[in-house]
């Protein structure tokens, strides 16, 4: 993706969704996941431990209303930092 660009990914929600838990989870794209989760902490928002999977770094937060909101590498996989 390029600077600017903004891409929605819909998915079906899983079988085991109940009634009133969210649906809804934003992840944004970002590509040095531990510097930006840096910036927001300093910025007031906190995200948690930074994972590790098939090659990118995701860390998860919640955004002031209690919605699940991701920041992710996923995009720059394989590019180098």
């Amino acid at each position: 993706m390029g600077e600017g660009r903004t891409s929605l990914m819909l998915y079906q929600a899983g079988k085991a969704q109940k009634t009133g838990q969210s649906t809804v989870k934003l992840v944004f794209d970002v590509e040095d996941v531990a510097p930006f989760s840096e910036k927001c902490a300093a910025a007031g928002l906190e995200f948690g431990a930074l994972h590790h999977a098939d090659g990118y770094v995701l860390a998860n937060a919640r955004d002031p209303s209690g919605n699940p909101i991701s920041i992710s590498s996923r995009a720059f996989r394989g590019r180098k930092l």
